[in-house]
Protein backbone atom coordinates (compact mmCIF):
# COMPACT_ATOMS: atom_id res chain seq x y z
CA UNK A 1 0.00 0.00 0.00
CA UNK A 2 1.28 3.53 -0.65
CA UNK A 3 1.81 6.13 2.20
CA UNK A 4 0.39 9.03 1.47
CA UNK A 5 1.24 11.05 5.08
CA UNK A 6 4.42 12.41 6.08
CA UNK A 7 6.11 14.36 8.63
CA UNK A 8 9.68 16.25 8.03
CA UNK A 9 11.51 17.26 11.10
CA UNK A 10 12.48 20.73 10.09
CA UNK A 11 12.59 22.60 13.92
CA UNK A 12 16.32 22.04 14.94
CA UNK A 13 18.36 25.10 15.53
CA UNK A 14 21.69 23.98 13.42
CA UNK A 15 23.65 25.22 15.78
CA UNK A 16 26.59 23.36 14.13
CA UNK A 17 25.81 25.05 10.77
CA UNK A 18 26.43 28.61 12.50
CA UNK A 19 27.51 31.26 11.13
CA UNK A 20 24.73 30.56 8.12
CA UNK A 21 21.91 29.69 10.86
CA UNK A 22 22.25 32.76 12.46
CA UNK A 23 20.31 34.14 9.77
CA UNK A 24 17.83 31.34 8.35
CA UNK A 25 16.43 28.19 9.61
CA UNK A 26 18.85 24.90 8.83
CA UNK A 27 16.05 23.67 6.05
CA UNK A 28 16.31 26.73 4.28
CA UNK A 29 20.04 26.61 3.34
CA UNK A 30 20.81 25.76 -0.59
CA UNK A 31 22.41 23.00 -1.76
CA UNK A 32 23.69 23.68 -5.24
CA UNK A 33 20.72 26.10 -5.36
CA UNK A 34 17.96 24.36 -3.44
CA UNK A 35 16.63 24.68 -0.32
CA UNK A 36 17.54 20.96 1.67
CA UNK A 37 14.03 20.96 3.26
CA UNK A 38 12.73 20.99 -0.92
CA UNK A 39 15.02 18.03 -1.72
CA UNK A 40 13.14 16.20 1.10
CA UNK A 41 9.53 17.50 0.03
CA UNK A 42 10.66 16.50 -3.63
CA UNK A 43 11.37 13.08 -2.77
CA UNK A 44 8.28 12.46 -1.26
CA UNK A 45 6.11 13.47 -3.51
CA UNK A 46 7.85 11.83 -5.94
CA UNK A 47 7.02 8.74 -3.88
CA UNK A 48 2.92 9.81 -3.52
CA UNK A 49 2.97 11.83 -0.28
CA UNK A 50 -0.01 14.01 -0.92
CA UNK A 51 0.53 15.78 2.88
CA UNK A 52 3.19 16.28 4.71
CA UNK A 53 3.22 17.78 8.03
CA UNK A 54 6.54 20.06 8.92
CA UNK A 55 7.19 21.40 12.32
CA UNK A 56 8.89 25.24 12.79
CA UNK A 57 10.75 26.72 15.49
CA UNK A 58 14.04 28.66 14.45
CA UNK A 59 13.27 31.26 11.98
CA UNK A 60 9.61 29.69 11.38
CA UNK A 61 8.40 32.53 10.15
CA UNK A 62 10.93 32.53 7.40
CA UNK A 63 9.70 28.40 6.85
CA UNK A 64 6.21 29.03 7.11
CA UNK A 65 6.67 31.61 3.89
CA UNK A 66 9.00 29.18 1.89
CA UNK A 67 6.81 26.16 2.57
CA UNK A 68 3.81 28.54 1.41
CA UNK A 69 4.96 28.60 -1.85
CA UNK A 70 5.18 25.07 -2.28
CA UNK A 71 2.05 23.10 -4.49
CA UNK A 72 2.83 19.64 -3.62
CA UNK A 73 2.70 17.83 -1.08
CA UNK A 74 0.28 19.89 0.84
CA UNK A 75 2.07 21.25 4.13
CA UNK A 76 0.37 21.26 7.33
CA UNK A 77 3.17 23.47 9.80
CA UNK A 78 3.35 22.11 13.40
CA UNK A 79 4.00 25.16 15.34
CA UNK A 80 6.91 24.93 17.66
CA UNK A 81 7.56 28.20 18.72
CA UNK A 82 7.30 28.19 22.02
CA UNK A 83 9.46 25.22 23.44
CA UNK A 84 12.00 23.00 21.08
CA UNK A 85 9.80 19.38 21.55
CA UNK A 86 13.25 17.15 20.32
CA UNK A 87 12.85 14.33 17.75
CA UNK A 88 10.67 11.74 19.64
CA UNK A 89 8.41 14.76 20.88
CA UNK A 90 8.31 16.92 17.45
CA UNK A 91 6.79 14.01 15.62
CA UNK A 92 4.41 12.88 18.16
CA UNK A 93 2.91 16.56 18.25
CA UNK A 94 2.99 16.53 14.40
CA UNK A 95 1.29 13.56 13.98
CA UNK A 96 -1.59 14.40 15.30
CA UNK A 97 -2.21 16.81 12.56
CA UNK A 98 -2.79 14.00 10.29
CA UNK A 99 -5.61 11.51 10.04
CA UNK A 100 -3.54 7.78 11.62
CA UNK A 101 -2.52 5.12 10.00
CA UNK A 102 0.82 4.67 8.04
CA UNK A 103 2.95 7.56 7.47
CA UNK A 104 6.86 8.19 6.43
CA UNK A 105 8.65 10.39 8.69
CA UNK A 106 11.98 11.87 7.58
CA UNK A 107 14.38 14.93 8.92
CA UNK A 108 14.68 18.17 6.72
CA UNK A 109 18.17 18.14 6.49
CA UNK A 110 19.56 15.12 4.67
CA UNK A 111 18.66 13.42 1.41
CA UNK A 112 19.92 11.26 -1.08
CA UNK A 113 21.00 11.24 -5.08
CA UNK A 114 21.36 8.96 -7.67
CA UNK A 115 18.44 6.68 -7.54
CA UNK A 116 17.78 4.74 -10.76
CA UNK A 117 15.48 5.95 -13.19
CA UNK A 118 12.34 4.50 -14.12
CA UNK A 119 12.62 2.07 -10.66
CA UNK A 120 10.61 2.44 -7.43
CA UNK A 121 12.55 4.88 -5.36
CA UNK A 122 13.98 4.43 -2.22
CA UNK A 123 10.58 5.81 -0.29
CA UNK A 124 8.20 4.02 -2.37
CA UNK A 125 10.35 0.69 -1.65
CA UNK A 126 10.67 1.88 1.96
CA UNK A 127 6.58 1.88 1.93
CA UNK A 128 6.40 -1.36 0.62
CA UNK A 129 8.80 -2.83 3.08
CA UNK A 130 7.44 -1.67 5.81
CA UNK A 131 4.58 -4.69 7.61
CA UNK A 132 2.83 -2.98 10.85
CA UNK A 133 1.96 -7.16 11.74
CA UNK A 134 6.20 -7.76 12.19
CA UNK A 135 7.30 -3.88 12.47
CA UNK A 136 6.74 -1.00 14.59
CA UNK A 137 9.24 0.90 12.24
CA UNK A 138 11.34 0.32 8.79
CA UNK A 139 14.08 2.44 8.14
CA UNK A 140 16.21 3.71 5.67
CA UNK A 141 19.78 2.37 5.90
CA UNK A 142 22.70 3.02 4.30
CA UNK A 143 26.51 2.12 3.49
CA UNK A 144 29.27 4.60 5.21
CA UNK A 145 30.91 4.17 2.38
CA UNK A 146 27.65 6.10 0.20
CA UNK A 147 27.31 8.89 2.56
CA UNK A 148 28.95 12.62 2.19
CA UNK A 149 28.79 14.65 5.17
CA UNK A 150 28.37 11.74 7.82
CA UNK A 151 30.38 11.62 10.75
CA UNK A 152 31.16 8.05 10.61
CA UNK A 153 29.36 6.56 13.25
CA UNK A 154 27.55 3.71 12.44
CA UNK A 155 23.98 2.85 14.19
CA UNK A 156 23.07 -0.27 13.43
CA UNK A 157 23.83 -4.13 12.43
CA UNK A 158 20.94 -5.21 9.76
CA UNK A 159 20.78 -9.23 10.14
CA UNK A 160 19.92 -11.13 7.35
CA UNK A 161 16.26 -11.02 8.09
CA UNK A 162 15.83 -7.38 8.33
CA UNK A 163 16.27 -6.85 11.95
CA UNK A 164 18.15 -3.95 13.03
CA UNK A 165 20.45 -3.66 16.73
CA UNK A 166 22.51 -1.21 17.81
CA UNK A 167 25.67 -1.57 16.31
CA UNK A 168 28.84 -2.49 18.29
CA UNK A 169 32.25 -2.82 17.14
CA UNK A 170 32.88 -6.16 15.29
CA UNK A 171 29.35 -6.30 14.30
CA UNK A 172 28.52 -7.53 10.47
CA UNK A 173 26.55 -5.56 8.44
CA UNK A 174 27.12 -2.09 9.87
CA UNK A 175 24.90 0.23 8.07
CA UNK A 176 24.28 3.86 9.35
CA UNK A 177 20.01 5.22 9.47
CA UNK A 178 19.24 7.77 6.31
CA UNK A 179 17.12 9.34 8.39
CA UNK A 180 13.79 8.11 6.63
CA UNK A 181 11.28 6.03 8.77
CA UNK A 182 8.26 3.83 7.85
CA UNK A 183 5.54 3.66 10.56
CA UNK A 184 2.06 4.10 12.00
CA UNK A 185 1.21 6.84 13.62
CA UNK A 186 -0.57 5.03 16.31
CA UNK A 187 2.90 3.71 17.74
CA UNK A 188 3.45 7.12 19.19
CA UNK A 189 -0.38 7.12 20.38
CA UNK A 190 1.11 6.91 23.80
CA UNK A 191 3.98 9.06 23.50
CA UNK A 192 4.31 12.01 26.50
CA UNK A 193 3.47 15.64 25.88
CA UNK A 194 6.81 16.90 26.45
CA UNK A 195 10.15 16.66 24.60
CA UNK A 196 12.15 12.93 24.76
CA UNK A 197 13.93 11.44 21.64
CA UNK A 198 12.80 9.08 19.43
CA UNK A 199 15.62 6.75 19.86
CA UNK A 200 13.50 5.80 23.11
CA UNK A 201 11.51 4.32 20.30
CA UNK A 202 14.11 2.50 18.20
CA UNK A 203 14.91 0.84 21.34
CA UNK A 204 11.52 -0.78 22.38
CA UNK A 205 11.38 -2.02 18.70
CA UNK A 206 14.67 -3.62 18.99
CA UNK A 207 13.91 -5.04 22.52
CA UNK A 208 10.54 -6.94 20.60
CA UNK A 209 12.29 -7.53 17.33
CA UNK A 210 10.36 -4.93 15.81
CA UNK A 211 12.87 -2.86 14.14
CA UNK A 212 13.87 -3.34 10.28
CA UNK A 213 16.08 -1.69 8.18
CA UNK A 214 15.86 -1.41 4.21
CA UNK A 215 19.13 -0.46 2.13
CA UNK A 216 18.94 2.97 0.16
CA UNK A 217 20.01 2.71 -3.57
CA UNK A 218 22.05 6.04 -4.52
CA UNK A 219 24.15 8.04 -2.43
CA UNK A 220 23.19 9.53 0.70
CA UNK A 221 24.10 13.16 1.68
CA UNK A 222 23.55 15.23 5.08
CA UNK A 223 24.94 18.78 5.88
CA UNK A 224 26.15 19.58 9.38
CA UNK A 225 28.49 21.79 9.15
CA UNK A 226 29.46 25.36 6.68
CA UNK A 227 32.44 23.01 5.50
CA UNK A 228 30.04 20.37 4.44
CA UNK A 229 27.95 22.45 1.57
CA UNK A 230 30.66 22.36 -0.67
CA UNK A 231 31.28 18.88 -0.13
CA UNK A 232 27.22 18.15 -0.93
CA UNK A 233 27.75 20.20 -3.70
CA UNK A 234 30.74 18.34 -5.19
CA UNK A 235 28.59 15.12 -4.46
CA UNK A 236 25.84 16.37 -5.90
CA UNK A 237 28.05 17.24 -10.05
CA UNK A 238 29.41 13.32 -9.50
CA UNK A 239 26.23 12.19 -9.72
CA UNK A 240 24.35 14.71 -11.44
CA UNK A 241 27.23 16.21 -13.77
CA UNK A 242 24.59 17.90 -16.34
CA UNK A 243 23.88 20.31 -13.55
Amino acid sequence: MPITNAMVLAAGLGTRLRPVTDTLPKPLVRIAGKPMIDYVLDLLAAAGVTRAVVNVHHFAGQMEEHLGRREAPHILISDERDALMNSGGGLAKGLKLLDGGPVLVMNADLFWIGEKPRQPCNLKKLAGFFDPERMDMALLCVRLENTTGHNGKRDFSLSEDGRLTRYQEGMANPVVYAGAIAMDAALLADAPDEAFNLNIYFDRAIARGRLFGLMLEGHWITVGSPEAIAEAEAAIRRFRPEG
